[in-house]
């Protein structure tokens, strides 16, 4: 039996680095990791301007309507946003029985003033407050409003819920005055 000997092996610490060996390397981390992020963020910017509407989307995010061809007592259904939306230019007897109604008791309390930026535009969002069908135009309902036949909801000259399972009023959606004659249904975020 044959004795091999070994040289004692000691753990060694590793020697502390020179403080330009410290600083080199705190420059090629911060190097590598600006290129790195950079790369990153030049290969994931497609996908996030992916998410920015598009110029068609961006073009029915509002609506414009010119309202000097409207009759009195004369409605039109305009889309916006893939909704139907009622325009209408009350008469004199519309606006005044919608005055009258913001004396009574109802379910879904709203002053008519504050529901019309003009008193004889009215501009409302046409889906039922019930279950979003289309009410019938102005006059069909019980109050000279409007009616929608699929579960009896009856709204004033106004658009405000007066008798039915409609828990709301017809919503307006925000719209603007460009000019006296023309509204913009919409705005744009920016």
């Amino acid at each position: 039996m044959s004795a091999i000997a070994h040289a004692p092996h000691h753990a060694h610490a590793p020697e502390p680095a020179a403080p330009e060996e410290e600083n080199r390397r705190d420059f090629l981390i911060l190097a590598t990791s600006a290129v790195g992020a950079a790369g990153v963020a030049g290969a994931a910017w497609p996908f996030i301007r992916s998410w920015s509407p598009s110029a068609d989307v961006l073009s029915q995010a509002t609506t414009e309507i010119d309202v000097s061809t409207l009759a009195k007592g004369q409605m039109i259904t305009v889309p916006w946003q893939g909704k139907p939306v009622f325009i209408l230019r009350r008469t004199d007897e519309q606006i005044a029985a919608a005055k009258q109604g913001d004396s009574e008791k109802l379910p879904d309390p709203a002053k008519d003033s504050e529901r019309t930026q003009k008193p004889d535009i009215l501009v409302l969002l046409a889906l039922c407050t019930h279950l979003g069908c289309v009410p019938q135009p102005i006059g069909t309902g019980n109050f000279g409003g409007f009616l929608c036949p699929c579960h009896g909801s009856h709204y004033d000259t106004s658009g405000r819920i007066r008798q039915g399972p409609a828990p709301k009023n017809l919503e307006v959606p925000f719209y603007t005055f460009k000019s006296d004659n023309v509204l913009v249904i919409g705005k744009v975020a920016g």
